[in-house]
């Protein structure tokens, strides 16, 4: 049985035998993004993507010759990116169903206002009516009415 650092090797002495066997144009079919395909290079060296990033000898190897292919011009400048950087885009909220509810909770509050107005506007009308019955006898006999 294997342990982890005698199949890191082997990963290692993978990648090493797959690099050598390209040339500069068959690196070309592995561009994508300023970089090479890592998922391609993983099964075709017969292991996991993640082997790529944390076996450090692979990962210092495939940055070596990243490095090398960007000089002889098989891959792109860093600082030129292919394509824009993602940003996410900015997110459109219907204010319309928001607006709705807000506007019917508003809208039953000042129903609700208006109605106690009116209540009181006529129990105020009703004792004005009654006041000013009051205000007239008391004129007319000089005495309170009982």
């Amino acid at each position: 049985m294997a342990n982890g650092q005698h199949i890191a090797k082997q990963n290692f002495a993978a990648f090493l035998a797959w690099s050598v066997s390209k040339t500069d144009d068959d690196f070309r079919k592995y561009v994508h993004k300023c970089k090479l395909k890592r998922s391609e290079i993983a099964s075709e060296c017969r292991f996991a993507r993640s082997v790529l990033i944390q076996n450090p000898a692979i990962k210092n190897a495939l940055e070596t010759l990243e490095q090398r292919l960007r000089t002889v011009g098989v891959l792109p400048p860093t600082s030129e990116p292919v394509l824009r950087p993602r940003t996410p885009a900015p997110t459109i909220h219907d204010r319309e169903p928001s607006n709705h509810q807000h506007d019917s909770k508003r809208l039953s509050r000042l129903e609700q206002e208006n109605a106690a107005l009116r209540a009181e506007l006529s129990e105020a009308k009703r004792m004005l009516e009654r006041f000013k019955l009051m205000s007239e006898f008391m004129a007319e006999t000089g005495r309170m009415p009982r």
